[in-house]
């Protein structure tokens, strides 16, 4: 279920899109100015901010705090528009808007469709291997929910074996695809930096990286 937060006064029709969204499958939220917007934020695990913009509306205080949300969460936002605020800039902090007068189905259609749209550009940017996740936009690696610390170059080797499952690579091939061709270091630096991950990422219950004797490592492909 995704979950909207809702930044506008009360009304009628506020409340008859949030009963719209709910009856479409979201969860719903509201705030009525900036300050709430972040209070509540903090608190909800939202998927999605809408905000009314029109000639009572928002200043660009409150837009900024918007922008600020999304940059920092990767959250997107959609704005319900007069048209007498077509002509104010907020195309920073806004992905999409509906014109009043604005159709609850127009609106809830676009809501899901930015959700969507979110939801597999955050899945594209992780990799999960059984309790392994590697976080390409944070460059954070995760097991069994604890975070993992690794330095550049074994996380670079991490990411790029298990962007690869189950293909075997020699060490020589580990040395061009992670560290470059002008690298002049031994095929020992491929295994000493295979010895740290395991230390950091493997246990008992977890084995994620298989070596193939006489030729290299590979990810495991039944994590």
């Amino acid at each position: 279920m995704f979950k909207v937060l809702i930044l506008a006064e009360e009304s009628g029709q506020i409340r008859k899109l949030g009963a719209e969204l709910v009856e479409s499958g979201f969860s719903c939220g509201y705030c009525s100015n900036g300050d709430d917007l972040v209070e509540n934020f903090n608190e909800l695990d939202t998927d999605l901010i809408m905000v009314v913009i029109d000639d009572k509306s928002l200043s660009c205080k409150e837009l900024s705090r918007i922008k600020d949300i999304k940059q920092k969460n990767n959250l997107p936002a959609i704005a319900l528009v007069s048209q007498d605020m077509l002509s104010l800039d907020f195309d920073h902090c806004i992905d999409d808007f509906v014109v009043e007068p604005w159709a609850l189905t127009e609106v809830v259609a676009r809501a899901k469709r930015v959700t969507e749209q979110n939801k597999k550009r955050d899945e594209d940017e992780i990799i999960r291997c059984g309790d392994l996740v590697i976080d390409l936009k944070r460059w954070e690696v995760s097991v069994s929910g604890r975070v993992v610390s690794l330095t550049f170059k074994e996380y670079e080797l991490l990411k790029f074996l298990a962007s690869n499952l189950g293909r075997v690579f020699t060490r020589e091939s580990l040395l061009n695809s992670v560290w470059g061709y002008d690298y002049y270091g031994g095929d020992r630096t491929v295994d000493v930096h295979i010895r740290r991950l395991r230390s950091k990422i493997e246990d008992a219950t977890h084995g994620f990286i298989r070596t193939v004797r006489n030729i290299g490592y590979c990810f495991r492909e039944d994590v």
